[in-house]
């Protein structure tokens, strides 16, 4: 594999700490998650004592400032070690940045500070039974009544649906206003009105609380507006380029473990007399996977160089998401393959990846919409 340039030393030796971190406080745990549907709720404030939640949050409000590398970071080693459950990613690099972007002052010193420290977890409510990519389609509303907004809708497929304690919630001000009516509010658990549903049973990713939400006249303050009233779509258009960026670096991290998952099995597994490995349809599967996965890295790698200069734009960030999980599920099907009839057993790790990998090309936008935002991009005058 090329060596990587994109992280400092000072990355690496936080890489470290991340890393050991998991292996001692997650991956000895995350099978029970995956039975219990959710990870323990202590874990989330054991990782804030360690400055791994939110780590670009500015030191005004208890965060290290650090660049999106850390993020990646954290990224890289929940996806190395299959620990899907932990909803981290969710937290750090998509919710609490639009407080952190959008928030007054009083809302980022009210909510920043827990947000770091685990005790504030963190979900972001997009997707409807109705509308799912389609984000003008919502029908959440919200209806100004006084110093309150009067939500009322459902929301659903909600990461971090069960743990969380605020949620930054898309809902329509102005229905007949298309795009331009859609507003962001922030809505704290303990209102009244606001039910989370059951945690759903999914495919993949078990140990992942994912959840339908409910808002019934739930009244939520003027001042938890995030942002300007309908300026919501606009903020989300800004934010989903880091959003999809995250995806595609978990897609890669996860590609990587899983060759050296696959590269372990082979070479100790013997069909006829001698090695898996041995066989020339297993070498070459390998070294096409392997091949591809070099290049995804290297532009992967240069999506997160230019985050860090804000050069990364809609339609970039949309050929990460669609290339990196396309590959991620392309990859993880062939080392299944070669790993038999061992591959299909929840006990090992291939198992699991596969399973959790197929909702990768799904969240986030599809990859269906990645292609129409490219191609946007390409044949715009």
């Amino acid at each position: 594999m090329i060596p990587r340039t994109v992280f400092s030393t000072e990355h690496e030796q936080f890489r470290d700490s991340v890393r050991k971190f998991l292996e001692t406080e997650a991956a000895p745990y995350h099978h029970q998650w995956e039975k219990d549907g959710q990870v323990d709720r202590e874990l989330w404030r054991k990782a804030g004592a360690m400055g791994f939640l939110c780590p670009q949050v500015p030191e005004a409000y208890g965060g290290l400032e650090l660049d999106f590398g850390y993020n990646a970071i954290v990224d890289e080693e929940i996806s190395r070690q299959g620990l899907t459950g932990i909803g981290w990613g969710l937290h750090s690099d998509i919710a609490v940045p639009y407080i952190v972007n959008y928030g007054t002052e009083e809302q980022k010193q009210k909510f920043l500070p827990g947000c770091i420290s685990g005790d504030i977890v963190t979900a972001i409510a997009m997707t409807e039974p109705g509308a799912g990519s389609d984000l003008q389609g919502v029908r959440t509303t919200a209806v100004k009544d006084g110093d309150h907004y009067l939500l009322n809708g459902s929301k659903t497929f909600i990461t971090n649906g069960q743990h969380a304690d605020l949620v930054v919630v898309v809902a329509k001000t102005d229905a007949s206003a298309g795009a331009a009516g859609v507003s962001l509010l922030l809505v704290e658990s303990d209102s009244p009105g606001f039910k989370k549903g059951t945690n759903l049973e999914k495919v993949g990713m078990k140990a992942q609380d994912t959840s339908e939400l409910f808002f019934d006249d739930v009244k939520v303050p003027v001042e938890n507006l995030l942002g300007g009233e309908g300026q919501g779509f606009i903020y989300l258009m800004q934010e989903l380029p880091q959003e999809r960026l995250s995806v595609a670096l978990n897609a890669i991290a996860n590609c990587e473990a899983a060759m050296g998952w696959t590269i372990d099995y082979v070479r100790e597994r013997k069909a006829f007399g001698k090695p898996i490995a041995a066989f020339q349809n297993t070498q070459f599967k390998l070294a096409e996977l392997d091949s591809e996965l070099t290049a995804l890295r290297v532009f992967i790698d240069r999506c997160l160089e230019l985050h860090y200069e804000e050069k990364l734009d809609v339609s970039t960030a949309a050929k990460a998401k669609l290339l990196a999980t396309d590959f991620q599920c392309k990859l993880l099907d062939e080392c299944m393959q070669l790993h038999g009839g061992f591959g299909y057993m929840w006990e090992y790790p291939i198992a699991r990846a596969w399973a959790d990998a197929r909702v990768q090309r799904i969240y986030a936008g599809t990859n269906e919409i990645m292609k129409l935002i490219i191609s946007r991009e390409l044949l715009k005058e």
